[in-house]
């Protein structure tokens, strides 16, 4: 059986892929003239439903405090930006490492990933222990 830890990374996996995939899509609709604030607002919308569907398939299999899943969630996050989107999607596009990692935008998707799934995995855990 997968430990938790494992099936911690692999949910937050699976939620970077969604978001990383929302992010992409984004600039294949223009609705705003700036194409990377639109994505960013894509992306904060999108962590939301995103989060929710890792932290629930985690905590069907797994156990663990939310805040340590959280915590996992947005250090596996940052470490697959860091080895994947940036030198794949974003350098290309004429980006960088401080770009990427120095616009408070990506900062503030962190924040709000990290809280959702500390809310959501306690108010899950809470309907368990009930």
């Amino acid at each position: 059986m997968m430990t938790n830890r494992l099936l911690s990374i692999v949910c937050a996996i699976l939620v970077w892929v969604l978001g990383v995939s929302f992010y992409l899509a984004s600039f294949y609709i223009t609705i705003l003239d700036n194409l990377e604030r639109q994505a960013n607002i894509i992306v904060a919308l999108a962590i939301i439903p995103s989060a929710c569907l890792g932290t629930y398939l985690f905590y069907k299999k797994g156990q663990m405090k939310p805040t340590h899943l959280a915590l996992i969630f947005v250090i596996t996050a940052a470490v697959l930006d860091a080895l994947i989107t940036v030198p794949i999607f974003v350098i290309p596009e004429d980006g960088s490492y401080s770009t990427f990692f120095g616009d408070p935008m990506f900062y503030t998707i962190i924040v709000e990933f990290y809280f959702i799934v500390v809310y959501f995995g306690k108010h899950l855990t809470q309907n368990i222990k009930k």
